[in-house]
């Protein structure tokens, strides 16, 4: 059973806004009174309202006075509960670089109670501390960073994506073709009408039955055959032969009517039957009113079954049995084997019969 995998993908959607509030005239501020704040303008993160709370005599509900300032980042909307955190700085006037002074990691901001506050705390910030490195001609900067989580992005559901290495297509046959073309390794020598051609015999006998039959007929070294004479076969034939045993094709321009015939007969004396059916293939996709015959009774003779069903459709449907019967090989084939001829015509009549039926001829 094919499994397949789908993903989708959520990230944070978030917004962040850095509010400054400056607070000038800091001296006039100060002996307002515990609890009593100043707030900054009210600004927007995330569609939701805030403002800071600053308070010069320090925020205390019991009411002891502490050498403390206190500030507050307050959650002004109403009603929706907010993800978020916030950062609370202040400003060193003689630089303008800000310090953090206290942050809120992320929480939930609630509108109804005290956690609309952050930080839950009011001891901010040591006045002396604040008033001798933060403040610079009766100013204080307080910086705000609040980030606001939205709702998440979610992507649409798409298929897991695959990693897929290329594999190039089999190059074994150019390595094979190379290795007949390089003189080295040959352990076998064939003779054909006094040309030589070398070959390795383990190669031939992988290819061929025959081939593994004549060459290792006798398993001891000492009696396997070195020099080989083929007989009844033409160089240039046993030389395609040989090709295609290395490459599984055919040499470049040898697919002429003649040179297929020979190699349809060399096929079958080696019971190579990939060759002999890519020889049919070729004959089947060449006859003509000349050759059809020779075909047919190359076909009979080497138990082609396919290619000689194609000779006889094509004469039937061509309806050429007239000009093929003045063709000088029906007349070889009339003179060598008479009963042939009268296989080919009962056939031909069957399938030309056959054929006009269909078409209502």
């Amino acid at each position: 059973m094919e499994q397949s995998k789908s993903m989708s993908m959520c990230t944070p959607n978030l917004a962040q806004v850095t509010h400054m509030f400056d607070i000038f005239g800091y001296s006039k501020h100060r002996g307002m009174g515990n609890e009593k704040f100043i707030r900054s303008g009210t600004f927007s993160v995330g569609g939701h309202d805030w403002s800071i709370r600053f308070y010069p005599d320090g925020y205390s509900t019991e009411k002891v006075e502490k050498d403390y300032i206190s500030v507050y980042l307050e959650l002004m909307s109403k009603g929706a509960k907010v993800r978020g955190s916030c950062d609370l700085r202040l400003v060193d006037q003689s630089t303008g670089m800000s310090a953090s002074v206290h942050k809120t990691e992320l929480r939930t901001f609630d509108p109804a109670g005290l956690s609309r506050f952050a930080p839950l705390t009011s001891n901010f910030k040591n006045r002396g501390d604040v008033e001798s490195a933060f403040l610079a001609n009766d100013r204080l900067t307080i910086e705000c960073i609040v980030t606001v989580i939205e709702e998440p992005c979610v992507t649409e559901s798409k298929p897991f994506p695959k990693t897929e290495v290329p594999v190039p297509p089999s190059d074994i046959a150019e390595h094979l073709s190379k290795l007949l073309e390089d003189d080295e390794g040959f352990d076998v020598t064939f003779c054909v009408r006094r040309k030589t051609m070398r070959a390795h015999r383990s190669i031939l006998a992988a290819r061929s039955p025959v081939f593994k039959a004549e060459l290792f007929g006798s398993m001891k070294e000492a009696r396997m055959p070195r020099r080989v004479t083929i007989k009844d076969m033409q160089p240039d034939v046993f030389s395609a032969l040989l090709h295609f045993i290395y490459t599984d094709s055919l040499p470049d321009g040898d697919k002429n009517a003649d040179m297929i015939r020979h190699l349809l007969v060399a096929a079958d004396r080696y019971a190579m039957e990939r060759l002999k059916l890519v020889c049919q293939s070729i004959l089947c996709e060449n006859l003509n009113v000349d050759t059809v015959a020779t075909t047919w009774a190359l076909a009979d003779q080497h138990s082609c079954d396919k290619l000689k069903d194609a000779c006889v459709e094509y004469i039937a449907c061509s309806n050429a049995m007239d000009a093929v019967v003045e063709t000088q090989g029906y007349k070889n084939l009339k003179v060598a084997d008479p009963s042939l001829i009268v296989d080919l015509l009962e056939r031909t009549t069957k399938v030309r019969n056959a054929w006009l039926a269909h078409h209502h001829i």
